[in-house]
Protein backbone atom coordinates (compact mmCIF):
# COMPACT_ATOMS: atom_id res chain seq x y z
CA UNK A 1 0.00 0.00 0.00
CA UNK A 2 1.59 3.48 -1.18
CA UNK A 3 1.90 5.95 1.59
CA UNK A 4 -0.96 8.65 2.24
CA UNK A 5 0.53 11.94 0.48
CA UNK A 6 0.65 15.31 2.87
CA UNK A 7 -2.25 17.56 1.82
CA UNK A 8 -1.29 20.43 0.36
CA UNK A 9 -0.66 23.64 2.59
CA UNK A 10 -3.15 26.02 2.71
CA UNK A 11 -3.45 29.64 1.52
CA UNK A 12 -1.27 32.27 3.79
CA UNK A 13 -3.55 34.38 5.77
CA UNK A 14 -1.83 37.44 4.58
CA UNK A 15 -2.15 36.87 0.83
CA UNK A 16 -5.40 35.74 0.86
CA UNK A 17 -6.67 39.00 2.33
CA UNK A 18 -6.89 41.27 -0.79
CA UNK A 19 -4.33 44.52 -0.63
CA UNK A 20 -7.31 46.96 -0.80
CA UNK A 21 -9.13 45.22 2.59
CA UNK A 22 -5.66 45.16 4.24
CA UNK A 23 -5.04 48.99 3.71
CA UNK A 24 -9.07 49.44 4.74
CA UNK A 25 -7.72 47.50 8.21
CA UNK A 26 -4.65 49.73 8.48
CA UNK A 27 -6.63 53.27 7.98
CA UNK A 28 -9.27 51.95 10.52
CA UNK A 29 -7.10 51.22 13.74
CA UNK A 30 -4.73 54.24 12.67
CA UNK A 31 -8.37 56.60 12.54
CA UNK A 32 -9.58 54.79 15.79
CA UNK A 33 -6.40 55.41 17.68
CA UNK A 34 -6.73 59.20 16.35
CA UNK A 35 -10.32 59.49 16.78
CA UNK A 36 -9.87 58.08 20.19
CA UNK A 37 -7.04 60.71 21.05
CA UNK A 38 -9.07 63.46 19.83
CA UNK A 39 -12.11 62.47 22.23
CA UNK A 40 -9.46 62.11 25.36
CA UNK A 41 -8.17 65.89 24.52
CA UNK A 42 -11.59 66.97 24.26
CA UNK A 43 -12.99 65.28 27.36
CA UNK A 44 -9.64 67.02 29.30
CA UNK A 45 -10.43 70.23 28.00
CA UNK A 46 -13.76 70.36 29.16
CA UNK A 47 -12.93 69.00 32.51
CA UNK A 48 -10.18 71.69 32.78
CA UNK A 49 -11.80 74.35 30.90
CA UNK A 50 -11.07 76.60 33.97
CA UNK A 51 -7.57 76.50 33.03
CA UNK A 52 -7.70 75.81 29.39
CA UNK A 53 -10.45 78.39 28.58
CA UNK A 54 -8.39 81.30 30.22
CA UNK A 55 -4.74 79.98 28.70
CA UNK A 56 -6.76 79.89 25.03
CA UNK A 57 -7.97 83.48 26.26
CA UNK A 58 -4.67 84.71 27.17
CA UNK A 59 -3.00 83.52 23.63
CA UNK A 60 -5.44 85.80 21.97
CA UNK A 61 -4.86 88.28 23.81
CA UNK A 62 -0.95 87.97 23.41
CA UNK A 63 -1.36 88.25 19.64
CA UNK A 64 -3.24 91.08 20.09
CA UNK A 65 -1.10 93.21 22.86
CA UNK A 66 2.40 92.48 20.98
CA UNK A 67 1.90 95.37 18.68
CA UNK A 68 1.02 97.62 21.93
CA UNK A 69 4.60 96.10 23.24
CA UNK A 70 6.29 96.89 20.56
CA UNK A 71 5.15 100.16 20.41
CA UNK A 72 5.96 101.16 23.80
CA UNK A 73 9.24 99.44 24.02
CA UNK A 74 10.30 101.46 20.45
CA UNK A 75 8.94 104.49 21.18
CA UNK A 76 8.42 105.06 24.55
CA UNK A 77 11.55 103.11 25.12
CA UNK A 78 10.17 101.07 28.09
CA UNK A 79 11.12 97.82 29.55
CA UNK A 80 10.22 94.52 28.48
CA UNK A 81 8.30 94.34 31.83
CA UNK A 82 7.10 97.76 31.75
CA UNK A 83 5.88 97.59 28.11
CA UNK A 84 3.95 94.20 29.05
CA UNK A 85 2.25 95.82 32.42
CA UNK A 86 1.58 98.91 30.45
CA UNK A 87 -0.46 96.69 27.76
CA UNK A 88 -1.90 95.01 29.96
CA UNK A 89 -3.42 97.73 32.20
CA UNK A 90 -4.85 100.37 28.91
CA UNK A 91 -6.89 97.06 27.73
CA UNK A 92 -8.05 95.89 31.71
CA UNK A 93 -9.47 99.85 31.76
CA UNK A 94 -10.28 99.75 28.22
CA UNK A 95 -12.55 96.98 29.21
CA UNK A 96 -13.74 98.59 32.74
CA UNK A 97 -14.88 101.60 30.46
CA UNK A 98 -17.14 99.68 28.29
CA UNK A 99 -18.65 97.92 31.55
CA UNK A 100 -19.19 101.11 33.28
CA UNK A 101 -20.65 102.64 30.15
CA UNK A 102 -22.82 99.45 29.43
CA UNK A 103 -24.00 99.37 32.86
CA UNK A 104 -24.86 103.02 33.21
CA UNK A 105 -26.96 103.16 29.88
CA UNK A 106 -28.91 100.24 30.86
CA UNK A 107 -29.58 101.54 34.69
CA UNK A 108 -30.89 104.75 32.95
CA UNK A 109 -32.83 103.00 29.81
CA UNK A 110 -34.26 99.78 31.68
CA UNK A 111 -36.92 101.80 33.25
CA UNK A 112 -38.43 102.95 30.34
CA UNK A 113 -37.83 99.90 28.41
CA UNK A 114 -40.07 98.20 31.40
CA UNK A 115 -42.86 100.80 30.88
CA UNK A 116 -43.09 100.17 27.09
CA UNK A 117 -43.46 95.98 27.81
CA UNK A 118 -45.58 96.61 30.38
CA UNK A 119 -47.71 98.70 27.89
CA UNK A 120 -47.18 95.86 25.11
CA UNK A 121 -47.95 92.89 27.49
CA UNK A 122 -51.28 95.03 27.95
CA UNK A 123 -51.80 95.59 24.47
CA UNK A 124 -50.96 91.89 23.61
CA UNK A 125 -53.64 91.42 26.39
CA UNK A 126 -56.54 93.42 25.00
CA UNK A 127 -55.55 91.49 21.59
CA UNK A 128 -56.51 88.05 23.14
CA UNK A 129 -59.87 89.30 24.48
CA UNK A 130 -61.23 90.95 21.26
CA UNK A 131 -58.99 89.28 18.62
CA UNK A 132 -60.00 85.92 16.77
CA UNK A 133 -59.31 83.55 19.67
CA UNK A 134 -62.26 85.82 21.70
CA UNK A 135 -60.90 84.89 25.04
CA UNK A 136 -62.19 86.07 28.19
CA UNK A 137 -61.19 87.79 31.46
CA UNK A 138 -61.53 84.20 33.13
CA UNK A 139 -59.83 81.83 30.40
CA UNK A 140 -56.71 84.13 30.69
CA UNK A 141 -56.56 84.18 34.77
CA UNK A 142 -56.85 80.76 34.57
CA UNK A 143 -54.15 80.42 32.30
CA UNK A 144 -51.85 83.11 33.99
CA UNK A 145 -52.51 81.25 37.52
CA UNK A 146 -51.67 78.45 35.74
CA UNK A 147 -48.20 79.63 35.06
CA UNK A 148 -47.41 81.46 38.21
CA UNK A 149 -48.25 77.54 39.24
CA UNK A 150 -45.60 76.03 37.54
CA UNK A 151 -43.07 78.79 38.25
CA UNK A 152 -43.99 78.47 42.24
CA UNK A 153 -43.79 74.38 42.00
CA UNK A 154 -39.82 74.55 40.29
CA UNK A 155 -38.42 77.03 43.11
CA UNK A 156 -36.08 74.33 44.02
CA UNK A 157 -34.55 74.55 40.40
CA UNK A 158 -34.46 77.97 40.78
CA UNK A 159 -32.24 77.73 44.11
CA UNK A 160 -29.74 75.63 42.15
CA UNK A 161 -29.51 77.68 39.12
CA UNK A 162 -28.44 80.60 41.58
CA UNK A 163 -26.69 78.51 42.97
CA UNK A 164 -25.10 77.65 40.04
CA UNK A 165 -24.50 81.04 38.74
CA UNK A 166 -22.59 82.02 42.27
CA UNK A 167 -20.25 79.46 41.43
CA UNK A 168 -19.83 80.21 37.63
CA UNK A 169 -19.21 83.68 38.55
CA UNK A 170 -16.53 82.44 40.81
CA UNK A 171 -15.24 80.57 37.58
CA UNK A 172 -15.24 83.57 35.62
CA UNK A 173 -13.35 85.66 38.55
CA UNK A 174 -10.68 82.86 38.86
CA UNK A 175 -10.28 82.23 35.17
CA UNK A 176 -9.93 86.44 34.68
CA UNK A 177 -6.82 86.59 36.92
CA UNK A 178 -5.14 83.06 35.31
CA UNK A 179 -5.82 84.74 31.56
CA UNK A 180 -4.19 88.53 32.91
CA UNK A 181 -1.38 86.80 34.68
CA UNK A 182 -0.53 84.33 31.13
CA UNK A 183 -0.66 86.90 29.17
CA UNK A 184 1.93 89.28 31.26
CA UNK A 185 4.11 85.94 31.21
CA UNK A 186 3.02 85.21 27.31
CA UNK A 187 4.30 88.64 26.76
CA UNK A 188 6.91 88.91 28.54
CA UNK A 189 8.80 85.05 28.15
CA UNK A 190 6.72 83.81 25.52
CA UNK A 191 9.70 82.79 23.41
CA UNK A 192 11.32 80.96 26.38
CA UNK A 193 8.22 78.91 27.53
CA UNK A 194 7.74 77.93 23.53
CA UNK A 195 11.41 76.93 23.27
CA UNK A 196 10.55 74.66 27.00
CA UNK A 197 7.65 73.18 25.31
CA UNK A 198 9.34 72.50 21.80
CA UNK A 199 12.91 71.26 24.10
CA UNK A 200 10.26 68.12 25.05
CA UNK A 201 9.99 66.83 21.56
CA UNK A 202 12.92 64.71 19.67
CA UNK A 203 15.17 67.05 18.23
CA UNK A 204 14.99 65.67 14.93
CA UNK A 205 11.04 67.45 14.84
CA UNK A 206 11.83 70.54 17.29
CA UNK A 207 12.90 73.04 14.12
CA UNK A 208 9.91 72.04 12.05
CA UNK A 209 7.48 71.90 14.50
CA UNK A 210 8.89 75.49 15.78
CA UNK A 211 8.33 76.38 11.87
CA UNK A 212 4.81 75.46 12.18
CA UNK A 213 4.23 77.17 15.17
CA UNK A 214 5.44 80.23 14.07
CA UNK A 215 2.67 80.15 11.19
CA UNK A 216 -0.05 78.73 13.60
CA UNK A 217 0.80 81.61 15.64
CA UNK A 218 0.30 84.15 12.17
CA UNK A 219 -2.74 82.81 11.46
CA UNK A 220 -4.26 82.82 15.01
CA UNK A 221 -2.87 86.92 15.12
CA UNK A 222 -4.69 87.52 11.56
CA UNK A 223 -8.10 86.14 12.79
CA UNK A 224 -7.86 88.01 16.01
CA UNK A 225 -7.64 91.30 14.50
CA UNK A 226 -9.36 90.85 11.81
CA UNK A 227 -12.13 89.18 13.67
CA UNK A 228 -12.06 92.44 16.32
CA UNK A 229 -12.39 94.85 13.75
CA UNK A 230 -15.40 92.73 11.60
CA UNK A 231 -16.86 92.55 15.15
CA UNK A 232 -16.32 96.64 15.59
CA UNK A 233 -17.97 97.54 12.37
CA UNK A 234 -20.93 94.91 13.24
CA UNK A 235 -21.11 96.83 16.62
CA UNK A 236 -21.31 100.68 15.15
CA UNK A 237 -23.09 99.41 12.18
CA UNK A 238 -25.66 98.40 14.84
CA UNK A 239 -25.65 100.39 17.52
CA UNK A 240 -25.93 103.61 15.06
CA UNK A 241 -28.80 102.45 13.47
CA UNK A 242 -30.37 101.68 17.19
CA UNK A 243 -29.39 105.13 18.16
CA UNK A 244 -30.99 106.66 15.25
CA UNK A 245 -34.23 105.00 15.84
CA UNK A 246 -34.26 105.75 19.12
CA UNK A 247 -34.28 102.08 20.58
CA UNK A 248 -33.41 101.74 24.16
CA UNK A 249 -30.07 100.36 25.77
CA UNK A 250 -28.34 101.02 22.08
CA UNK A 251 -24.76 101.19 23.65
CA UNK A 252 -25.34 97.71 25.66
CA UNK A 253 -26.78 96.24 22.10
CA UNK A 254 -23.39 97.30 20.51
CA UNK A 255 -21.52 95.73 23.32
CA UNK A 256 -23.78 92.54 22.58
CA UNK A 257 -23.38 92.13 19.16
CA UNK A 258 -19.24 92.84 19.22
CA UNK A 259 -19.14 90.20 21.74
CA UNK A 260 -21.31 87.83 19.43
CA UNK A 261 -19.57 88.75 16.50
CA UNK A 262 -16.70 86.40 17.68
CA UNK A 263 -19.06 83.36 17.51
CA UNK A 264 -19.15 83.23 13.40
CA UNK A 265 -22.92 82.92 12.26
CA UNK A 266 -24.73 81.76 15.28
CA UNK A 267 -23.62 84.88 16.85
CA UNK A 268 -24.52 87.44 14.39
CA UNK A 269 -27.74 85.98 14.11
CA UNK A 270 -28.50 85.55 17.85
CA UNK A 271 -27.61 89.10 18.83
CA UNK A 272 -29.15 90.41 15.79
CA UNK A 273 -32.65 89.13 16.86
CA UNK A 274 -31.95 90.53 20.17
CA UNK A 275 -31.47 93.99 18.77
CA UNK A 276 -34.75 93.56 16.87
CA UNK A 277 -36.95 92.64 19.71
CA UNK A 278 -35.58 95.50 21.97
CA UNK A 279 -37.03 97.74 19.00
CA UNK A 280 -39.95 95.61 18.78
CA UNK A 281 -41.20 96.15 22.44
CA UNK A 282 -39.96 99.65 22.76
CA UNK A 283 -40.98 100.99 19.26
CA UNK A 284 -43.47 98.68 17.92
CA UNK A 285 -43.73 97.00 14.27
CA UNK A 286 -42.17 99.60 11.69
CA UNK A 287 -39.15 100.25 13.95
CA UNK A 288 -38.89 96.82 14.48
CA UNK A 289 -38.36 95.86 10.75
CA UNK A 290 -36.14 98.81 9.99
CA UNK A 291 -33.73 97.66 12.94
CA UNK A 292 -34.02 94.16 11.14
CA UNK A 293 -33.02 96.05 7.72
CA UNK A 294 -29.98 97.52 9.67
CA UNK A 295 -28.95 94.30 10.87
CA UNK A 296 -29.00 92.41 7.54
CA UNK A 297 -27.63 95.04 5.83
CA UNK A 298 -24.79 95.00 8.40
CA UNK A 299 -24.47 91.11 8.01
CA UNK A 300 -24.32 91.19 4.16
CA UNK A 301 -21.23 93.83 4.11
CA UNK A 302 -19.80 91.30 7.06
CA UNK A 303 -20.33 88.14 4.59
CA UNK A 304 -19.72 89.54 1.64
CA UNK A 305 -17.00 92.52 1.76
CA UNK A 306 -15.32 91.86 5.63
CA UNK A 307 -14.55 88.15 5.84
CA UNK A 308 -13.17 87.68 2.06
CA UNK A 309 -11.36 90.70 1.82
CA UNK A 310 -9.57 91.16 5.18
CA UNK A 311 -9.68 87.51 6.39
CA UNK A 312 -8.15 86.29 2.91
CA UNK A 313 -5.21 83.71 2.72
CA UNK A 314 -4.51 83.78 6.39
CA UNK A 315 -7.92 81.90 7.13
CA UNK A 316 -8.80 80.07 4.93
CA UNK A 317 -11.73 77.57 5.35
CA UNK A 318 -14.89 77.11 3.79
CA UNK A 319 -18.38 78.17 5.27
CA UNK A 320 -19.29 74.95 5.42
CA UNK A 321 -15.79 73.71 7.30
CA UNK A 322 -16.79 77.32 9.57
CA UNK A 323 -20.33 75.63 10.10
CA UNK A 324 -19.26 72.26 11.00
CA UNK A 325 -16.41 73.07 13.74
CA UNK A 326 -19.13 75.93 15.39
CA UNK A 327 -21.83 73.26 15.88
CA UNK A 328 -19.21 70.30 17.05
CA UNK A 329 -17.44 72.86 19.06
CA UNK A 330 -20.91 74.08 20.59
CA UNK A 331 -22.00 70.46 21.20
CA UNK A 332 -18.92 69.62 23.22
CA UNK A 333 -18.15 72.56 24.98
CA UNK A 334 -20.98 75.16 24.85
CA UNK A 335 -20.60 78.81 23.83
CA UNK A 336 -17.32 78.57 24.78
CA UNK A 337 -16.65 75.84 22.71
CA UNK A 338 -18.16 77.81 20.01
CA UNK A 339 -16.28 80.77 20.66
CA UNK A 340 -12.73 79.15 20.16
CA UNK A 341 -13.95 76.62 17.39
CA UNK A 342 -12.83 78.46 14.17
CA UNK A 343 -9.91 79.96 15.63
CA UNK A 344 -8.63 76.44 16.25
CA UNK A 345 -9.42 74.74 13.30
CA UNK A 346 -7.55 77.65 11.27
CA UNK A 347 -4.37 77.21 13.04
CA UNK A 348 -4.58 73.52 12.65
CA UNK A 349 -5.33 73.86 9.39
CA UNK A 350 -2.08 75.85 8.64
CA UNK A 351 0.12 73.76 10.95
CA UNK A 352 -0.95 70.51 9.12
CA UNK A 353 -0.50 71.76 5.83
CA UNK A 354 2.78 72.83 6.78
CA UNK A 355 3.77 69.76 7.77
CA UNK A 356 2.71 67.92 5.32
CA UNK A 357 5.28 70.15 2.70
CA UNK A 358 2.46 73.42 1.72
CA UNK A 359 4.06 76.72 3.58
CA UNK A 360 0.83 79.35 3.63
CA UNK A 361 3.50 82.33 4.60
CA UNK A 362 6.62 81.24 2.55
CA UNK A 363 7.72 85.01 3.15
CA UNK A 364 8.34 84.02 7.16
CA UNK A 365 11.26 81.63 5.89
CA UNK A 366 13.06 79.55 8.26
CA UNK A 367 15.65 81.45 9.25
CA UNK A 368 14.20 81.78 12.81
CA UNK A 369 15.66 78.84 15.28
CA UNK A 370 14.79 78.31 18.35
CA UNK A 371 18.44 77.95 21.21
CA UNK A 372 17.32 74.75 23.27
CA UNK A 373 20.08 74.13 25.75
CA UNK A 374 22.99 75.57 23.83
CA UNK A 375 21.95 73.97 20.52
CA UNK A 376 20.27 75.59 17.49
CA UNK A 377 17.48 73.45 16.70
CA UNK A 378 18.71 73.93 13.20
CA UNK A 379 21.41 71.59 13.86
CA UNK A 380 18.42 68.85 14.74
CA UNK A 381 16.65 69.34 11.70
CA UNK A 382 18.91 66.36 10.16
CA UNK A 383 17.78 63.73 12.29
CA UNK A 384 20.87 62.18 13.30
CA UNK A 385 22.73 61.67 16.35
CA UNK A 386 25.18 63.94 17.99
CA UNK A 387 28.52 62.89 18.30
CA UNK A 388 29.78 61.23 21.10
CA UNK A 389 31.79 63.89 22.56
CA UNK A 390 29.34 66.62 22.13
CA UNK A 391 26.62 64.30 23.89
CA UNK A 392 28.62 63.83 26.76
CA UNK A 393 29.50 67.47 27.00
CA UNK A 394 25.82 68.25 26.63
CA UNK A 395 24.54 65.71 29.10
CA UNK A 396 27.24 67.56 31.53
CA UNK A 397 25.90 70.84 31.04
CA UNK A 398 24.57 72.04 34.61
CA UNK A 399 20.66 72.46 34.47
CA UNK A 400 19.04 75.75 34.34
CA UNK A 401 21.90 76.80 31.54
CA UNK A 402 19.68 77.97 29.18
CA UNK A 403 16.02 80.55 29.08
CA UNK A 404 14.79 77.74 26.63
CA UNK A 405 15.82 74.26 28.74
CA UNK A 406 13.22 71.57 30.02
CA UNK A 407 13.73 71.28 33.82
Amino acid sequence: MSATSAPPPGPDASTSVPPSVRAAASWSWRLLAITGALIVIGYLAVVFKVIVVPVAIALMLTVLLTPVVRFCEKRLHFSRALACAAALVALVVVVLALVAAAGGSIASGFADLKDQAQAGFDEFMDWLRTGPLHLDSHDITKYVNTLTTSLSSNTSGWVSGALGAAVTVGHVAAGTLIALFCTFFFLHDGRSIWAWLVGLLPRASRDRVHQAGRRGIVTLSAYTRTQILVALVDAVGIGLGALILRVPLALPLAILVFVGSFVPIVGAVVTGAVAVAVALVANGWVSALIMLGVVLLVQQIEGHVLQPFLMGHAVSLHPVAVLLSVAAASFVGGIVGALFAVPLVAVLNTVTLYLHGHDKFPDLGTDDHLTIRGRDTAADDGGGRLPPMVAVAERDLPAGGDAGEPA
